[in-house]
């Protein structure tokens, strides 16, 4: 994809930890607008949430199905298990895969540590596979989820092929506990998260096969992204953010700084590198653009439109990225300077540290985020907190905003 399309250098999430992030990838709205940031302690849904994405959001695919696309989700949800709140209730034609995460339905009795163990078991899991709002199978066999998702995506692009349609197709893995089909297991030299990742490779290999031995490929647009950085707490079952500081749970660049690579034969010029300002929010405006349907006016809406940086028509049109950490605004990035307000390692046992006056980077030139330079640009300090009096004015925590 990277080389027949256009890689990402600075393309961020909306938030560092699943379910906020997912919110506002499919709404263009930050997290805290749709009441889906929380607290520090109810960041992510759980089994015992009451609730989930409101049914009053657009979701690109609900916004999609009135130009007539077929919508399909497939894989991880995240965003509330009750009917109005599952992915056939916010748009979708269909679903198939797991309400939340696959570390969320432990087997009674499995060791304290099982989620972040290399020497996975089956039996210490108890998932629940869907189809629509029911539940279809069991104590899910974990290690074909991939392939299985995979199958989905492959037969729904087959059905649709002659009608424009819309695919969420958001993988269970990397998360933890990891699994590998029995093809891909002892595959790479970097153990089973390597394997994961040839199996999530090969995955989507074959929809960009399908795609094009459909004759589809010239007019699709697919986006490779993720949800939130490493959960470095999880070792070597977690991942790695490479130079950037941090990981999942943390509005370090290792927390909201994501892969994103765009391919669209004969749109997007092959192997370019874009170094500018990105957000998964600018999906939705990105998506709705291209169907020519008009972006809400009802609400407000904080993604941009990605389409004349992705066509080289034009620059990109973000210049501004806010990091929030449950229902707090943590940093505000503006051009090339980022500033810290607060800070927190992910999943850091240790209070969120408050800073005044706050730290300051220079992305560009430091992207791991070592070098605070606040004392050197007082000018940018003041520039970056009329922004954040800006946000936090308009913003109430806990209140949905339209």
């Amino acid at each position: 994809m990277a080389s027949q399309g256009m890689r990402f250098t600075d393309f961020y999430v909306a938030a560092c930890v699943c379910t906020p992030s997912r919110a506002a990838l499919l709404t263009g709205r930050l997290p805290i607008r749709s009441g889906m940031s929380g607290d520090m302690q109810h960041r992510v849904q759980t089994k015992n949430s009451p609730g989930g994405l409101p049914p009053e959001e657009i979701t690109i695919a609900r916004a999609l199905k009135s130009k007539g696309y077929a919508t399909q989700a497939i894989g991880k949800w995240h965003l509330g298990q009750y009917p109005q709140n599952l992915p056939t209730g916010h748009g979708f034609d269909g679903f198939y895969g797991l309400r939340w995460s696959n570390d969320m339905e432990p087997a009674k009795g499995n060791p304290k540590d099982a989620s972040s163990r290399l020497d996975q078991k089956l039996e210490w899991w108890n998932c629940n596979l869907m189809r629509n709002d029911q539940i279809i199978e069991k104590n899910t066999d974990l290690s074909t989820l991939t392939r299985r998702y995979t199958e989905e995506a492959i037969r729904f692009i087959q059905q649709n092929r002659k009608k424009p349609f819309f695919l969420y197709f958001a993988h269970t893995y990397p998360h933890v506990p990891l699994f590998a089909s029995q093809a891909f297991q002892r595959k790479s030299a970097r153990g089973l998260y390597g394997d994961v990742v040839e199996e999530l490779d090969w995955s989507v290999g074959q929809v960009l096969d399908t795609l094009r031995k459909q004759g589809l490929a010239d007019n699709t647009l697919v986006f490779f992204t993720s949800d939130n950085g490493p959960w470095l707490v999880k070792d070597l079952a977690g991942g790695s953010a490479g130079p950037l500081k941090d990981g999942k749970g943390s509005t370090w660049e290792g927390g909201m700084r994501e892969p994103g690579i765009a391919c669209w034969p004969g749109k997007i010029k092959p192997g370019v590198i874009n170094q500018q300002m990105a957000c998964s929010m600018d999906l939705f405006n990105t998506c709705l653009t291209l169907a020519k349907v008009p972006i809400p006016s009802d609400r407000i809406i904080d993604g941009v439109d990605m389409t004349p940086m992705l066509l080289g028509k034009g620059p990109g049109q973000r210049n501004l990225m806010i990091y929030y950490n449950g229902d707090e605004l943590y940093a505000v990035r503006k051009g090339p300077y980022k500033a810290h307000f607060t800070t927190y390692s992910g999943y850091s046992k240790d209070a969120p540290q408050k800073h005044e006056p706050p730290l300051l980077f220079d992305l560009p030139n430091d992207p791991g985020e070592r070098f605070d330079v606040a004392a050197e640009h007082p000018d940018v300090i003041a520039d970056i907190q009329r922004e954040v009096e800006k946000y936090r004015a308009a913003v109430v925590p806990g209140k949905r905003q339209y």
